[in-house]
């Protein structure tokens, strides 16, 4: 444990994107960080992933950033274009502009080259040990410091414990006694892939009546990330009935060609379910704390899940190193500082999602709205990627976006 010299000794319950930002973020501050895995190897699942400005600073912070760009895709732009026409409803310039903007890039890849990335940048502090198959089933506190138990018997001990184990938190369940997460009717299925000739470097976003197409380059440009969604009203979410394969292809039949076509690219075999969570306070009990999707999973529609993570850690690891004798007021201030901004993000990535969904006369008036737009106007994304601390544009407060079935 701490002594009165010393900084805290940290336990990251989770071996993903968030538990070793944490790991890097808190090494780089002179914390030493064991992280347990439940997995019997550290890998990502999934393929694509999208990191806005306000990652890529954390990135470059961390002594990172150069090394994910190895490998990374600079996107020129962000389009948005009609699912049934093709036609261009909108663009943002990316590129070296945003990155001036924002200071730092929007960055494109693929999850495992980011986790390998923050997993070796760990390692290397000498700060920082891993250990795979461990399975956490109970978590104690006391005011000398916290312990985990694991299903093979093992206990670990650090003066905190951080649950970033993701949405179904074995640490949550410790520290909140709150609902299940809520699950959407948007199935989703990816398709990552061998890149078309003439394909541009882009995140595109086909919109359509309850369903959208996105696609953007990764691995160096040689891959293209391809994600199908689409509202089901067919069975419950999960169940046999619902999202099938056949239904994909009905709900994107009256698409037009390039829509159509990279449904032939998905893998037709997996089907994903989105979960959040509406908002919730109490992150940091004692010494145990919660960050990323255990603390505030979120939909995919503004990107941002491994982008929010990453602001987690690092708010943990400056709050602990303020505080290095006092972990409970360190983690009591991490949460004040994150749960607004976090609860912000959350909402608004479900108002982006309704918006993307919008049909007939909805569509027609967002459609003009968004052609009102320049392309170097950013005044929509200051709040998000930007560092002046611009409060966030809530949803109307009549929509209630957390009721089941969204």
């Amino acid at each position: 444990m701490a002594g009165p010299e010393s900084r805290p000794h940290v336990l990251v319950i989770g071996g993903g994107i968030g538990g070793f930002t944490t790991a890097l973020a808190c090494a780089r501050r002179g914390m030493s960080v064991h992280v347990l895995e439940r997995a019997p190897e550290i890998k990502e699942i999934g393929a694509g992933l999208q990191l806005g400005p306000n990652a890529g600073r954390l990135l470059g912070e961390l002594g990172v950033l150069d090394s994910v760009l190895r490998t990374a895709v600079l996107p020129e732009r962000f389009v948005i274009l009609d699912a049934y026409t093709g036609r261009e409803i909108y663009q943002a310039r990316f590129g070296q502009a945003l990155a001036e903007r924002f200071g730092a890039p929007y960055t494109v890849m693929h999850r495992a080259d980011l986790l390998d990335t923050l997993l070796q940048g760990s390692l290397a502090t000498g700060l920082v040990t891993a250990f795979t198959g461990k399975e956490v089933v109970g978590v104690e506190q006391d005011a000398r410091g916290a312990t985990v138990t694991c299903a093979d018997g093992s206990t670990h001990s650090a003066d905190v414990v951080i649950g970033a184990d993701g949405l179904r938190s074995a640490v949550r369940r410790e520290v909140l006694d709150d609902s299940e997460p809520a699950v959407s009717r948007y199935a989703i299925y990816r398709g990552p892939g061998p890149r078309p000739e003439g394909v541009e470097d882009a995140v595109t976003l086909y919109a359509g009546d309850g369903l959208h197409l996105m696609q953007y380059p990764i691995q160096g440009g040689e891959l293209l990330n391809r994600v199908a969604s689409f509202r089901s009203d067919r069975g419950a979410p999960g169940s046999d009935t619902w999202a099938t394969p056949e239904e994909l292809f009905e709900k994107f039949a009256d698409t037009c060609d390039p829509v159509r076509e990279a449904l032939h690219h998905l893998d037709l075999g997996k089907r994903w379910e989105q979960f959040d969570r509406k908002p919730t306070p109490g992150w940091a009990q004692g010494r145990v704390a919660l960050l990323g999707d255990a603390a505030h999973p979120m939909r995919q529609y503004l990107a941002q899940g491994a982008g929010q993570a990453m602001e987690d850690a690092v708010a943990l690891a400056a709050a602990l190193a303020d505080s290095p004798n006092d972990p409970v007021t360190a983690l009591k201030e991490y949460e004040e500082i994150r749960f607004p901004r976090a609860a912000a993000v959350q909402r608004n990535t479900r108002f982006f999602g309704e918006m993307v969904h919008l049909g007939g006369v909805g569509a027609v008036l967002r459609d003009f709205a968004f052609s009102s737009l320049t392309a170097d106007d950013y005044s929509l994304a200051e709040w998000l990627y930007g560092t002046g601390g611009a409060p966030a544009p809530q949803p109307p407060a009549r929509l209630d976006f957390y009721t089941e079935g969204r």
